[in-house]
């Protein structure tokens, strides 16, 4: 039972202190759960930043339920999703409570100026920390290289494309990847 009140939380305290979404949650999530609790490992957390942003759902929750099931199975799966679920819930349900005039008040406004600066930076964190920790082999470097290269000219140019395509043709050259090296074995 201790393990689920942790799991609980562990992702509450996540949800509740972490701005900006699941990209800037990843970088607390890794922090915590690989460096802190040691839960998951440096690789497994890089499948979970990977898997989250490719199902369907939100980042945090994605990887919250990955956890939560490595460390509890079912049960941990659903604490660690309640845990970081219910801070985004009541701070968004209280919020639309006062929605028409929340916005207005000058010290909210350059607060939200400041928590956009801080999260850009726990996007990059976590951007980085996974660059850091890739293996170095010519085609993942190959593909990250060229994906930044398109997310770039994308954005610069104002361009409507799909990251979700992205991510399938990066799929796609990860997939034919392993086909060609099996090839090349069984010749």
């Amino acid at each position: 039972m201790n393990i689920f009140l942790e799991l609980f939380f562990t992702f509450m305290r996540i949800g509740l202190f972490t701005f900006g979404g699941g990209y800037a949650m990843i970088s607390l999530i890794e922090d915590i759960c690989v460096e802190k609790k040691k839960w998951i490992t440096h690789e497994e957390m890089m499948d979970v930043a990977v898997i989250a942003e490719s199902t369907p759902g939100p980042i945090a929750v994605n990887a919250a339920t990955f956890v939560g099931y490595r460390k509890g199975g079912f049960f941990g799966a659903l604490c660690s999703t309640l845990g970081v679920a219910i801070p985004s819930f009541v701070i968004i349900y209280v919020i639309s409570l006062f929605f028409e005039n929340f916005l207005e008040v000058s010290l909210v406004s350059n607060a939200f100026k400041g928590i956009r600066i801080a999260v850009s930076l726990l996007i990059l964190r976590a951007g980085y920390g996974m660059v850091k920790k890739m293996k170095k082999k010519p085609f993942t470097i190959t593909v990250a290289v060229l994906s930044f290269i398109a997310v770039s000219v994308i954005s610069f140019t104002g361009i409507r494309f799909s990251t979700v395509l992205l991510m399938l043709f990066s799929a796609v050259a990860g997939i034919s990847m392993v086909f060609i090296k099996e090839k090349g074995e069984k010749i």
